[in-house]
């Protein structure tokens, strides 16, 4: 008996396995950056860049781990939809910096 169950469309579960190394890879990911924030012995710049590091990296263990996102699927279907999500999430999240970098330039020129 195999560890994958097919499901009534057609498609694959994942197996224990794959949800076990999902799960450590997740906690991992979770426990390195709450580390670095309470030992208080990095710079601010470092804990920024970890945790943004750690946060794209805890995105695709979840969508390959656990939402089973693969790219040899649906005629490609599962890449082009990831594409353009992580398209408008980079869109929507730099343009939202942009616009609050902006206003605090202009906001500290008065002051």
């Amino acid at each position: 008996m195999s560890d994958a169950h097919a499901s009534h469309d057609g498609g694959n579960h994942g197996s224990v396995k794959s949800y076990v190394i999902g799960l450590i890879l997740s906690l991992v990911l979770t426990i390195i950056p709450f580390w670095m924030v309470m030992s208080g012995g990095f710079s601010n710049m470092a804990i920024v860049v970890t945790i943004s590091i750690m946060a794209i990296l805890q995105v695709l263990v979840q969508l390959i781990m656990f939402m089973h996102l693969d790219f040899k699927t649906e005629e490609g279907w599962n890449a082009g939809s990831f594409i353009f999500t992580a398209l408008i999430l980079v869109i929507l999240v730099g343009g939202s910096l942009w616009i609050m970098q902006n206003l605090h330039a202009n906001m500290m020129l008065g002051g």
